[in-house]
Parts: C-alpha cells; sequence; structure tokens
C-alpha cells in the first residue's frame, strides 16, 4: 500500500513538473533572429565581402527600412524592430530627429502629424512633451508606444542586430558622438550623404562604420581618394536599377557590401496591389541575382522570406546569425 502511495505521489510530481514546464514554455517570449557582434572589428568583419578578395563570402540579407513597420507597429519604433527580428535577420534603418531641448528622438518626418497623436514640428517639443504622445501604424491606428530616443534605441539593439543611422536633421557629428557615448561602435552605422561627411565620420572615430552612397565606379573612384578605409564602408548603390551594371563587381573587389533599395519599386507595386506576391519573391531574388548583397526594403519581413529561399551555402557570416530568445 506505501508503495502504491509513493508510486502515486511520484507520478503526481511529475505531472506537476509537466505542467509548470508547459506553462513557462507559453509564457516564454518568442525568438529573435540576431546578428550577433561583440566589437566594432567583428561588425568590420560581417560587413566585409568576403575573408579576401579572392575568396567571396556573404550572406545576403536584409535592411528594414524605418524598422519595418506594419500594421499594429509603427516606424521608427523598439516594439517595431522586435517584431522584425521575430522573423527575418535584418539590419534596421531609422531617422533621428531633434526636440526643443536637443535631445535626439527616432521620427522620420519633421512633424508629429502622420505617426504620432500629436501636431506640429518635433522641434517644437521638448523630450518629456514628446514622451507624452502615442505612436500610429502605418494605417494611421493608434498604438500604446512612445516616441524612442536615438540613446534607447542604441541600447536596444546591442546583442541584436545593426542600426543604420539616417541623418534628418541630425549632423554628422553629433550622430557619431552619440554612438560613441553609447559604446555603440559594434551595432550602428552613421548614413554619409557626402564623402566629405564619410570623411568627417571616419576622423572623428574610425570605429564607426557607415553607409555611403556610391552610385557607380566613378564614384567609387572619387571615394577611393577621401582616405577612408573601404572596411569601415557598406555602399549604397540604388533605390532603382544601376546606372552601371559593374558596380556591384567593383564593389565587391574592395571588399564591401551593395545595398540596393526595393521601397520605390518592387514593395510599392505590391502594396498598390500592382504585382502578385509571387512577383515580389521574384523581384528581391532578382536583386539578389543582380550582385546585390543587401536589399533595404519597406517589406523587411517578405523580403527576408524570400532570401531564406536560396540555396546556403557555408559562409564565415554565420557566426554572426543567431536565434535567441
Amino acid at each position: 500500500m506505501r508503495k502504491l502511495i509513493r508510486r502515486g505521489y511520484r507520478f503526481l510530481l511529475v505531472l506537476a513538473l509537466a505542467v509548470i514546464s508547459g506553462f513557462m514554455g507559453f509564457s516564454q517570449p518568442p525568438r529573435l533572429h540576431v546578428i550577433s557582434l561583440k566589437n566594432p572589428r567583428q561588425l568590420r568583419t560581417f560587413l566585409r565581402y568576403g575573408p579576401d578578395r579572392s575568396r567571396p563570402d556573404r550572406i545576403p540579407f536584409v535592411s528594414a527600412h524605418r524598422g519595418g513597420p506594419r500594421p499594429g507597429y509603427p516606424e521608427n519604433c523598439l516594439a517595431t524592430f522586435e517584431n522584425t527580428l521575430r522573423s527575418t535577420w535584418a539590419m534596421l534603418e531609422i531617422d533621428p530627429r531633434y526636440s526643443k531641448d536637443s535631445a535626439i528622438v527616432l521620427m522620420h518626418d519633421p512633424t508629429l502629424d502622420r505617426t504620432t497623436t500629436g501636431h506640429g514640428k518635433v522641434s517644437g517639443f521638448t523630450l518629456e512633451e514628446l514622451r507624452k504622445l502615442r505612436l500610429k501604424d502605418p494605417d494611421g491606428r493608434v498604438t500604446d508606444y512612445p516616441i524612442p530616443t536615438l540613446g534607447e534605441a542604441l541600447e536596444w539593439a546591442k546583442g541584436k542586430t545593426v542600426l543604420i543611422v539616417d541623418q534628418k536633421d541630425v549632423p554628422m557629428p553629433a550622430r557619431v558622438q552619440e554612438i560613441t557615448k553609447h559604446r555603440a561602435e559594434a551595432n550602428a552605422l552613421v548614413m554619409a550623404y557626402t564623402f566629405e561627411d564619410a570623411q568627417l565620420a571616419y576622423a572623428l572615430n574610425p570605429e564607426v562604420a557607415m553607409e555611403v552612397f556610391i552610385p557607380d565606379r566613378e564614384a567609387a573612384d572619387r571615394f577611393e581618394q577621401m582616405g577612408v578605409s573601404w572596411q569601415n564602408v557598406v555602399a549604397f548603390v540604388t533605390h532603382t536599377q544601376p546606372k552601371d551594371a559593374t558596380i556591384f563587381q567593383h564593389l565587391h573587389k574592395k571588399g564591401t557590401l551593395a545595398i540596393v533599395g526595393s521601397s520605390r519599386t518592387i514593395d510599392k507595386a505590391y502594396a498598390e496591389k500592382g504585382i502578385a506576391k509571387n512577383e515580389l519573391d521574384k523581384g528581391y531574388l532578382a536583386i539578389i541575382a543582380s550582385g546585390a548583397d543587401i536589399i533595404e526594403a519597406d517589406l523587411a519581413i517578405e523580403a527576408g522570406e524570400a532570401l531564406r529561399t536560396i540555396p546556403k551555402k557555408k559562409s564565415s557570416k554565420d557566426q554572426f546569425f543567431k536565434i535567441r530568445p
């Protein structure tokens, strides 16, 4: 009888543990597709076309324009960044702007009306006032999400991804300073619209990488004269078709990855119901087949899904692509 009782207790204990484990499993947060980089040297390795010019080595991936907004998830929002990474590996392009009291917040437009519950210029409000507003999703629905600061985004990105910090009204020195202050050199790039800005960023902090606009070989040759290491650079080539079909090969010889934007072409066509989903997927694959390495997409999750169909090759970059809770 005592043996039966002991067996009964053991059975109930095992059952209880199983139930608890099940509940714990349900309560676990969704896993994230992270780009895990520990220092600026690893970021430079990650952004290289290959370990050297003779051995090409790349894994095509996505840059999520404005962080990857979609219904329920506003642009330039930490919750949206996390939602994007739940589905795909991606760098995240973000937009910094100054508040009235010189805090740097994330906001694409110079005004608050389209993407928040506020009205007027971003620069007309203090950070404390901006904190009281809530962000709207792409359909104009109000969410519970607040406006984040650039500093908050830089801290959030550590161990998760790489932010591409656009310019808007924040000049290069201030963006480099913010990245340096948060010791985020491993998790952020600055966008340089001119070669002089790229040169300035490199002089201010040579550990800060950058996205530079290099549409053709002539521009690449001019950039060569600026004294900026190609190891610090990823090149944005075009939003459409490159003027120079050889630019990708030319950049790859420098060891530099090339970005092509899809927001003005296939993303726009799909959003306006001009093309079907299978045509969208083919469009993303065609961009990579043309020689691009990274797609800056409005539809980052869809782009990431399409790129997963590319046959996987062994790469030294595998070490940086991880899935974590």
